[in-house]
């Protein structure tokens, strides 16, 4: 009776087993997992592919926005130099129509006005289409970058998933070795039944509870993939092929890094080059500023010029050599003005923009100054702006713009041609001296 009993719990078991999940249904769903890696990798080519696109997109117009807000930047000079010629024009018809005034009276001005209207409206209606057109630019290049941004976070969540199922695949991988380990360790290369001995109720009672461990371990393994093996050599074919990604990378890197080696070596000797210049021009300048004295720039903290610092040694006229942090601030201005000019020798400027340069300086040093700006400005042809309320330098000028309100609450932008008045000048002095 109990041998029966037996044999009804291992039909029992066995119509379990036979109750399991398909294999081939498994199998199906690790092909359709391999499926949609394919499909996710293919996308996270295609995907780096619009990236690269649209960051060259995203350079291009980079480069047009550039074009444009310097073509604003010339339209906007040539709107103000527009405006200073009719405040010319303007002066100019005023003493025309005073002398006409004295001869033939006052002409009619309702012309001249017109004139200079229109033609501030047509500077205005210039300046207006060249603002649209710079702000359609930027808007352009901002939904571009955001675009961009779009795309990238994209690619990122393409990459995890295809990480992420990287990580199951090996995951499988390490189960499939495991279960086959334990059932070579549980029952052997060919496993059988045993045959029974004796029919007792201690071996049968034995036989059960060792069903029951057998059937506890096989529901603990867990349902065996079938297709372990192909999977395996799918994913060994994946690591050659990653490494030979991984060699293609490391020559990449060998060759940027020449490519870099390269880049440095030219880097240090244009360095060199223009810092052998700028120091040369620095000490004639340093001299001529000051007067006498002596001065030079040396490189410290490394050998290497692209690592180095840049140290200003000075030696004023009666002073010891020290560095510049030991001037007192005029003599740190004049120090400053010499390097920046020395620059500025070795790559001139078509225009330059001094802003109160001169405030710290006295008197006989603004005269140096204005006397270094003219020889810069007729040996390089650049116009400079000086902004100064000293007015030896302001009288050293070739015109000056200023704002005045002679209404509360109105400001009005007036230019003096110092040249055109020193001249008008003489002319009334020569009058006066005829008469």
């Amino acid at each position: 009776t109990e041998r029966a009993e037996a044999d009804a719990a291992f039909e029992e078991a066995r119509a379990a087993l036979a109750g399991l999940p398909d294999a081939d249904a498994a199998r199906r769903a690790v092909d359709a997992a391999r499926a949609r890696l394919t499909e996710s990798r293919r996308q996270e080519n295609a995907a780096r592919n619009r990236i690269a696109q649209q960051r060259a997109a995203q350079d291009q117009r980079a480069k047009r926005l550039d074009i444009l807000r310097r073509e604003a930047a010339d339209w906007a000079e040539r709107a103000r130099d527009a405006q200073s010629r009719l405040t010319d024009l303007a002066a100019r018809r005023e003493a025309a129509g005073a002398a006409l005034q004295a001869l033939a009276g006052s002409p009619d001005p309702s012309q001249l006005k017109r004139a200079a209207f229109e033609a501030r409206e047509a500077a205005g209606a210039f300046h207006k289409t060249a603002s649209e057109r710079l702000a359609a630019a930027i808007r352009a290049a901002e939904s571009a970058r955001g675009e961009a941004r779009a795309r990238e976070a994209a690619l990122a969540a393409a990459r995890e998933d295809a990480v992420r199922r990287e990580a199951m695949i090996a995951q499988a991988d390490h189960d499939w070795g495991t279960i086959a380990e334990t059932i070579l360790q549980r029952l052997g290369a060919d496993p059988a039944l045993p045959e029974v001995a004796e029919a007792t109720p201690e071996a049968a009672e034995r036989a059960r509870r060792r069903f029951e461990r057998l059937t506890r371990e096989r529901d603990e393994m867990g349902p065996v993939n079938l297709r372990a093996e192909i999977e395996l050599a799918g994913i060994e074919s994946q690591i050659a092929v990653i490494e030979r990604e991984r060699d293609d990378i490391a020559g990449a890197i060998a060759k940027l890094r020449g490519s870099i080696g390269h880049l440095n070596r030219e880097g240090r000797e244009r360095l060199s080059a223009v810092f052998t210049e700028v120091d040369r021009h620095f000490q004639a300048l340093f001299t001529r500023m000051f007067g006498g004295g002596r001065a030079h720039l040396a490189l410290v903290g490394s050998d290497d010029p692209l690592l180095a610092g840049l140290e200003i040694y000075t030696q004023p006229p009666g002073k010891k050599l020290a560095t510049l942090s030991l001037l007192s601030g005029g003599e740190q201005a004049l120090t400053a003005l010499s390097l920046i000019f020395a620059v500025f020798r070795c790559n001139p400027a078509p225009i330059s923009v001094l802003d109160e340069v001169d405030a710290p300086l006295d008197d006989a040093n603004v005269e140096r100054f204005c006397d270094l700006l003219d020889d810069v400005a007729r040996e390089t042809g650049t116009r400079v702006l000086v902004v100064t309320h000293h007015h030896l330098t302001m009288a050293r000028m070739d015109r000056l713009y200023g704002v005045t309100m002679q209404e509360r609450g109105v400001s009005r932008l007036l230019s003096v041609d110092l040249t055109r008045a020193v001249a008008m000048a003489e002319t009334g002095d020569a009058a006066i001296a005829a008469e």
